[in-house]
């Protein structure tokens, strides 16, 4: 029997006595202040809203180690625990317990418990949490001893949790170091007899715009794809749009090539496939079609992600609020171009690399994601107590 067992035979065998928050904690919105108000030099964080602090200030209004909720704003029902003195704005409130509770415990069960306080959020205008709503919360206070053990072992999952998270993080930063090394080293063809030809010449048509329709809401599964849906990691996000007129032209095949044109994300691409859902491409985009008898368009697309694209890109782009690259100039862009087996053997290769780094159901950040989980779940059982049966 694990010692939390112990204490809860010990302590509480028939369950634990549940109350509202507002029956034995002081729940109080903090004082308004301004970002300009606020001193970069300031000793105590200004919590407000946000995840993060608003900025410091000369003054504390709070102790240290203690609870709070995002009040109002996009965060409304993020739940916090301040280990420093702090400033606390009116756009947050702080949850003080009496005696009778560990306030670690009591950050940890409302952490617990912050998708349903999200989901008190106020509908219409800016989301806000009525801080009765939070009052009404009921929480189950076993004896001391036991929230104190229970504060011990989840302390130790979180440091756990949290280092473990930097070394995956860590491990998947090297692991994109290294793809990058060997797609740069596979795609330079350095000291090798290879044939170079322009972009526009391994295509089967010109590369061409995009459609000029506006962006309505999505309707019939046929997305519109913008220059600001294309992440970083050539996916793309996942709100979607569609467009508000369609034509036949602009519909995307199996292994069209989308390239950004302007703005900030000039230069960025994103490969289509036939597993996808119909689409359509913006304005903003240039598309490219491979000459299926001379090159793999996933070999291109690779291409389009190494530092001669890059270096390209940054070279020839207009300078200016709004950097441009049109598609003649895309068009003259140099790609080696192997054979066909070769083409293969490098879009195998890097293949496995993008998916171990980037695809989110596979290699690390699948890790990541499932070692949260794991955490969060022995959390909820920890915290799970049966109400009070009296013999």
């Amino acid at each position: 029997m694990s010692k939390i067992e112990k204490l809860i035979a010990k302590f509480c065998p028939n369950g634990a006595e549940w109350k509202q928050l507002g029956e034995f904690c002081e729940i109080k919105t903090g004082k308004g202040i301004t970002k300009i108000q606020g001193n970069i030099n300031g000793l105590y964080p200004i919590i407000s809203g946000g995840k993060q602090p608003m900025g410091y200030f000369d003054f504390y209004n709070r102790d240290a180690n203690n609870v709070t909720i995002s009040r109002v704003g996009a965060n409304a029902g993020f739940v916090s625990f301040i280990k420093d003195k702090f400033y606390l704005n009116d756009k947050c409130f702080s949850v003080i317990p009496k005696d009778v509770l560990n306030k670690k415990y009591l950050f940890y069960y409302l952490k617990n418990y912050e998708d349903k306080i999200i989901d008190m959020q106020s509908e219409g205008g800016v989301p806000t949490i009525n801080t009765q709503k939070v009052a009404g919360i009921s929480i189950p206070i076993p004896p001391l001893p036991v929230q104190e053990e229970i504060v011990k072992i989840l302390d130790k999952f979180t440091q756990l949790e949290a280092e473990l998270e930097a070394e995956l993080e860590a491990e998947l930063e090297a692991r994109t170091r290294q793809y990058e090394y060997y797609r740069n080293q596979l795609l330079a063809f350095e000291g090798k007899k290879v044939e170079w030809k322009t972009l526009g010449q391994v295509a089967s048509s010109q590369l061409a715009y995009g459609s000029g329709a506006s962006a309505v809401d999505y309707f019939d599964n046929i997305r519109y794809i913008r220059i600001t849906d294309i992440k970083d990691d050539g996916n793309l996000i996942v709100d979607k749009k569609s467009p508000s007129e369609i034509e036949e032209k602009y519909i995307l095949n199996d292994g069209d090539i989308l390239i950004a044109r302007s703005g900030a994300t000039v230069g960025k691409t994103f490969h289509y496939k036939k597993t996808e859902e119909k689409a359509i491409y913006a304005g903003y985009l240039i598309r490219f079609v491979a000459d299926k008898k001379q090159v793999l368009s996933k070999y291109v697309y690779h291409f389009t992600k190494s530092n001669l694209f890059t270096s390209f890109v940054e070279n020839n782009k207009s300078t200016g609020s709004q950097p441009n690259i049109n598609a003649k100039q895309y068009s003259s862009i140099k790609i080696p171009i192997p054979s066909f087996e070769e083409q293969e053997r490098i879009v195998k290769i890097l293949d496995q690399f993008d998916a171990l780094v980037n695809d989110i159901s596979v290699g690390l950040p699948a890790e990541i994601k499932a070692r949260r989980a794991q955490y969060e779940y022995y959390r909820g059982k920890l915290l799970t107590f049966q109400p009070l049966v009296h013999s």
